[in-house]
């Protein structure tokens, strides 16, 4: 048997016979419209990394927001084709794209997979802690017991300086919002579609109107954006402006690995293309949507709250780690204790959302990807509501570990370095798709230009990894690479120990092709973005 063949090798499984082992299947009762409502969540990633990005870069902050989300939106259109190619399956961009690779490598394609998940599973911890310290903070005085005590249970600085496995009261709290949002899913995409478009409304308003009242009020001096000159510190450690030299140049490209993990996000919204009614055109329209919001939010917000803070209220250490968000939006709009509250409760439903939005999101990657032969097949199940329940219960108990960490910020950034990676695959099955299934039929085909342009930011993205990762801390570059790679067990205990080394029937369709005509260049594109990385890391200059 050759190479190629023994890539497409398929199981005899009957289809019928496996549909028949599961009892239920994902349902088809969704609109574009509820995919835009699930996924206007994303814009509450702001929220996490807008201290982060302008403590790494400084004064220039906003643009590198504003070319963050260009990028960002520019890639979707390649989402957007090489979803509706499979309108059968849920799961989102990764399980699309691995369906290029899979010609090319069987250990490159489950990757792709990975690599989304780990991206967008974590947002589960992260975002119900933010919510827990949001609600916390408002409830009881930083000083009192409730929000000091702690139990350190494992120090594992070995991942990362400093970081343990503890229980306090963020944990204990966000476990109770991760329960909550379990529940509200437990009844299948539809219903909580539901639940997301009241979410959404209530959330959006306070970004919406934070975003413009500056705008309006004209309260932003020019002094607050200019000169756009990348921090540095001097030799006391003091904030100071720097140049664009190679130090500064490699801060930027730290500033933008980091701003990217948030507005790349609206990309979720083909996870939902086998609960479409109309998957042929709810794809585009879901993905399109859900990027201009996105385009809207992410230039917004950052603009007013730097042109409202300034250099100096942007780094004040709340605002960096995000705990003091809630109150410099009250100060916004002149608002006093009422209108704190109100504001926290409304930026808790924000961070509720985008968590609803990842358990939705990522629980159907889990449960496409064990369908399709990357995972154990223990998660190929759903319950009578078409939820992918034992999928997000592997979410739901992966992020009780995660919340047990003592930095956020390093669950950020190592998932980060997945995400990038799994962008990159993605963005070049779109031509690889082109070139081997020209003939298939897409409701949605963008123009080359923009393919090629997509392809471009996926060594874009490789560039921010090498020279950006290790910004948000020691090693961060070398522990991405390992989550990557955990990948390889797993999958090899899926397809050589359960699978027989046999892809699932259901997969014959999806893989057979007369012609594998990108030939060698899947290959080459791998090794060039290989070398990208390493030379941005080699280049880099962390002041």
């Amino acid at each position: 048997m050759s190479s190629q063949e023994d890539v497409l090798a398929i199981g005899t499984v009957n289809p019928s016979a496996q549909q028949a082992a599961q009892s239920h299947d994902l349902h088809r009762n969704l609109t574009w419209k509820d995919a835009f409502w699930v996924t206007s969540g994303v814009p509450a990633g702001v929220l996490f990394t807008i201290g982060g990005v302008s403590a790494t870069i400084g004064q220039p902050a906003w643009f590198i927001w504003i070319i963050a989300i260009l990028v960002g939106f520019a890639q979707c259109f390649t989402y957007a084709e090489i979803s509706g190619l499979y309108p059968h399956k849920s799961g989102g961009a990764s399980v699309y794209g691995a369906l290029g690779w899979v010609r090319y490598s069987k250990f490159v394609a489950p990757v792709s997979v990975w690599c989304n998940w780990i991206a967008w599973s974590p947002m589960l911890a992260l975002g119900t802690s933010l919510a827990a310290g949001y609600m916390l903070s408002c409830l009881f005085p930083a000083d009192s017991v409730i929000n000091s005590w702690q139990l350190t249970l494992f120090d594992m600085g070995f991942i990362s300086k400093g970081l343990t496995l503890r229980v306090n009261s963020t944990f204990v709290l966000a476990t109770i919002f991760l329960l909550i949002t379990f529940k509200l899913q437990h009844s299948g995409a539809a219903a909580a579609a539901k639940t997301q478009r009241i979410l959404g409304i209530a959330s959006l308003t306070p970004l919406v109107v934070i975003a413009l009242v500056p705008l309006i009020t004209g309260d932003m001096p020019s002094t607050h954006f200019l000169p756009l000159l990348p921090l540095t510190h001097d030799a006391s450690g003091a904030s100071v402006m720097g140049s664009w030299n190679a130090a500064g140049i490699s801060t930027a490209m730290g500033a933008m690995f980091l701003a990217c993990w948030s507005t790349f996000g609206f990309e979720t919204a083909v996870c939902y293309t086998r609960e479409f009614k109309n998957p042929q055109k709810d794809t585009f329209k879901a993905i399109f949507s859900s990027g201009l919001l996105c385009l809207f939010m992410f230039i917004a917000v950052p603009i007013a709250f730097q042109g409202e803070l300034g250099l100096t209220g942007m780094l004040a250490p709340s605002i960096v780690d995000g705990s003091g968000v809630g109150a410099a939006m009250a100060k916004f709009v002149g608002g006093g204790v009422v209108v704190f509250n109100v504001i926290v409760v409304m930026l808790v439903l924000s961070i509720l959302l985008i968590v609803m939005t990842s358990m939705m999101g990522s629980s159907r990657t889990l449960y496409q990807a064990s369908v399709d032969g990357w995972l154990p097949k223990y998660l190929s199940h759903v319950n009578e509501h078409g939820a992918p329940t034992r999928a997000m219960w592997t979410d739901l108990i992966f992020n009780l570990f995660l919340l047990l960490m003592s930095s956020y910020m390093a669950i950020l950034s190592i998932s980060n370095v997945c995400y990038m990676i799994f962008v990159f695959l993605n963005l070049q099955s779109g031509w690889i798709h082109r070139l081997d299934r020209a003939d298939w039929p897409r409701p949605y085909k963008c123009k080359n230009w923009l393919l090629a342009l997509g392809a471009l930011c996926g060594f874009f993205d490789l560039a921010m990894v090498g020279a950006g990762a290790n910004f948000l801390g020691e090693n961060t570059l070398r522990n991405g690479l390992i989550a990557t790679f955990l990948i390889v067990p797993v999958f090899l205990y899926r397809h050589y120990v359960q699978d027989k080394g046999r892809f699932p029937e259901s997969m014959r369709q999806d893989m057979e092709l007369p012609h594998a005509r990108a030939g060698i260049l899947p290959y080459l594109a791998l090794a060039a973005g290989v070398a990208v990385v390493w030379i941005a890391a080699e280049l880099t200059v962390i002041g």
